[in-house]
């Protein structure tokens, strides 16, 4: 990310100075306005993503400069004003006027750099929300026609007009978040925000003001909940949720209430609730790491995200999205996967899964020059021993022989396959491929496949 931009208007030049060497070992760029004057002036050279903006001013006052940028729509970053002289009325019409938030003097330190993170991020979720109501419904769609794909779009439709929290789970790289999008975008909460928060990415010290928000001396922090109202809030790796935290979440769930740090008063949760992980969260509960209670909330509309290849006959149809995308947002280079290429890629084992795919094809637009992808870039830039080990059977396979001696000896190999897969588990391979358990079983020890 690039170096974000903080003016500080303020006519006291010890707090301008202060601020400004807080705020550069913290790595901002800042500049610094002793007045309205210079504040406009560098509004327009500078072009601030955020603003600390002081009331009380010899010449112009900040509410009276902070209306003036709203008015005439001069200013689209967030403004944070400052004010040692502060009272309700006073923070009301800063509000009013646009402000994000509301800070006294004298400053505390942790407090401003807390407000200045929160409303930068909040700025950069209003763009990508933005983004997205321009995204067309096509990108938002589940790519692929394979069985389990078309059965977990199925699902989503049933689930998604329901305000019943849902929690999503699939190894990484399945990308949980596009299917929490998915969800919301069929939702009646649609038009409203959706706010995506990483319980690891929390700061150590204020995950609970950040999740739930916090309230002093007649100031209110916004927290998650709040910036999802109307919305939908993506909890990212709930498996990592503080115990402490897991309990209240459990609450806010169970009364569909929240309160303010340093508050008692309730506030109606007005947000559709979707968590995802990649943990296994029954087996976290049993061993006392994760509250039942919150799971059996939480567990109500399970999502399974299938593994790619769970279903890699999607393949193909995924590499067409993803050389569009690449094209249309980066500007790169059309490049055609073969088919020789697409089967070569069908049968990786894809342990980063869509995001590897992902990855690969960004990878192979950028530093391919033909047209065609030949399947030796592919190897070479897959730079993986299970692509051959997987293609090794298919490469020395005798066609020479009778039809039906051909289809045990594939058949063998494919169940050897998928056993492998599934670490010698049948029930898991039985739901893999379609085949009725006691079945399988049959079919196996008639092939001679050892299940030890």
């Amino acid at each position: 990310m690039s170096t974000r931009h903080i003016l500080v208007v303020d006519d006291e030049p010890d707090i301008r100075s202060l601020v400004m060497e807080i705020l550069e070992d913290e790595g901002f760029t800042v500049a610094v306005a002793e007045n309205a004057a210079k504040a406009r002036e560098l509004v327009e050279s500078f072009n601030p993503d955020l603003v600390l903006l002081d009331i009380w001013m010899p010449d112009i006052d900040g509410i009276t400069l902070l209306k003036e940028w709203h008015e005439n729509n001069i200013l689209s970053a967030p403004v944070v004003m400052m004010s040692g002289h502060g009272n309700v009325e006073t923070a009301v019409e800063a509000t009013r006027l646009g402000a994000y938030d509301f800070i006294e003097k004298p400053l505390s330190i942790a407090k401003l750099l807390l407000t200045i993170k929160h409303a930068l991020e909040t700025t950069s979720l209003q763009q990508e929300n933005l983004q997205l109501h321009h995204v067309t419904t096509s990108k938002l769609e589940l790519i692929g026609k394979s069985k389990k794909i078309s059965e977990l779009r199925t699902q989503i439709s049933r689930i998604a007009h329901h305000d019943t929290p849902v929690l999503i789970y699939g190894e990484s790289g399945t990308d949980k978040e596009l299917y929490a999008r998915y969800v919301h975008s069929l939702s009646k909460q649609s038009d409203g925000p959706f706010i995506s928060m990483s319980i690891s990415a929390l700061g150590k010290d204020h995950a609970e003001t950040e999740l739930f928000g916090l309230e002093t001396n007649n100031q209110s922090q916004e927290g998650y909940f709040d910036k999802a109202r109307k919305g939908t809030l993506y909890i990212k790796d709930i498996g990592e949720l503080d115990t402490s935290l897991q309990s209240r979440l459990h609450d806010v769930l169970e009364t569909k209430k929240y309160t303010h740090i340093g508050s008692a008063e309730p506030i109606d949760l007005d947000a559709r609730i979707i968590v995802a992980t990649r943990f296994n969260i029954k087996k976290m509960v049993e061993e006392g790491n994760f509250r039942d209670d919150l799971y059996y909330q939480l567990n109500i509309l399970p999502v399974a995200i299938p593994a790619l290849r769970d279903h890699y006959e999607d393949i193909p149809a995924l590499l067409e999205h993803f050389v569009n995308y690449f094209i249309e947002t980066e500007g790169l280079p059309y490049r055609k996967f073969s088919m020789a290429a697409q089967n070569r890629l069908r049968s990786y084992s894809w342990p980063g899964n869509v995001r590897e795919l992902k990855n690969l094809v960004q990878r192979l637009l950028i530093l391919g020059n033909d047209e065609n992808i030949s399947i030796e870039e592919i190897d070479a830039s897959l730079g993986k021993a299970d692509v051959k080990e997987n293609t090794a059977a298919i490469d020395s396979f005798d066609f020479d022989l009778p039809l039906r001696d051909a289809r045990e000896n594939f058949e063998k190999a494919y169940l050897e396959y998928q056993l492998k897969k599934a670490k010698g588990s049948v029930s898991k391979v039985a739901n893999a491929v379609g085949i009725e358990r006691t079945h399988l079983y049959r079919k196996l020890k008639m092939l001679g496949i050892d299940l030890k």
